[in-house]
């Protein structure tokens, strides 16, 4: 069995090893910065192979970076094995790349709709499959990233919403799985609302962030946070502190279900 790490204080996944997928930017970015910040080697993955070596090298020795189409099963298996050979076994899985395309349920093609649903539900499909795999023997946590629109409804984005809808129902049934098998693997989902990365900043062209981004004194109706905020919850569910929470479906949206849209 895999020696496992005590904690450092000031160093909350210390030892560990940590994948996080669309590491390249945006959330995932923060994310890997986060984690390496606290003591993990981190696997960043993504298809944007110049912003993930990027990332990488910004973490530096503790860091690897490898392209990854979490929308392919032999992509998984290739990326694991490159983990496994560089650092040893995987500890924590960040299952977090995703797309936004718009389109009500008129305007949005079948086409559209199954590019979301490979992209942000077959891929954490293949990110959980594999990770229980890989951590089965020695436990870890995965933490996959789902979204406010899994619960809320979106008119305008309904493949999206239905993608992360089935992010969080994956994630429970993953959960419970683990706790039925006798693995010490915790499995939970983040729901945040607007997240300010690329992603949304591609869908709200020209839009200044201070009309985005939430702030209690100047913009109370902002529905945006920042990328490091989400980041620090996905830290808590991967660290040891969260070493009781598995199946858990957590809010990052500042109240927004009690306000509707």
């Amino acid at each position: 069995m895999k020696e496992r790490v005590n904690r450092v204080e000031g160093k909350r996944v210390e030892g560990k090893l940590a994948m996080v997928t669309g590491g390249a930017s945006g959330l995932g970015r923060e994310t890997a910065l986060l984690l390496a910040r606290e003591g993990a080697r981190v696997v960043v993955t993504d298809i944007n192979e110049d912003a993930g070596q990027a990332v990488a090298n910004e973490i530096g020795e503790g860091a690897l970076f490898v392209r990854h189409d979490v929308a392919d099963e032999s992509s998984w298996a290739t990326v694991l094995e490159a983990t496994h050979r560089h650092f040893g076994s995987l500890d924590i899985l960040v299952n977090n790349a995703g797309i936004l395309i718009p389109g009500s349920i008129e305007d949005a093609s079948l086409e559209q709709w199954r590019k979301i649903m490979q992209i942000n539900a077959d891929s954490c499909f293949l990110g959980c499959k594999y990770g229980v795999g890989a951590m089965k023997e020695s436990g870890g946590a995965i933490v996959n990233v789902a979204s406010v629109s899994s619960w809320l409804p979106i008119n305008n984005y309904p493949a999206y919403s239905a993608s992360k809808a089935a992010v969080a129902a994956l994630t429970r049934s993953t959960a419970l799985h683990c706790r039925k098998s006798g693995y010490r693997i915790r499995v939970n989902s983040v729901h945040p609302d607007g997240v300010y990365t690329p992603m949304m900043q591609a869908s709200a062209p020209g839009v200044d962030p201070k009309y985005l981004l939430f702030n209690s004194d100047s913009n109370r109706g902002g529905r945006a946070c920042k990328p490091e905020q989400v980041a620090n919850v996905v830290l808590f569910l991967a660290s040891d502190d969260a070493s009781y929470v598995s199946g858990a479906e957590i809010k990052v949206d500042n109240a927004i279900l009690g306000m509707g849209l």
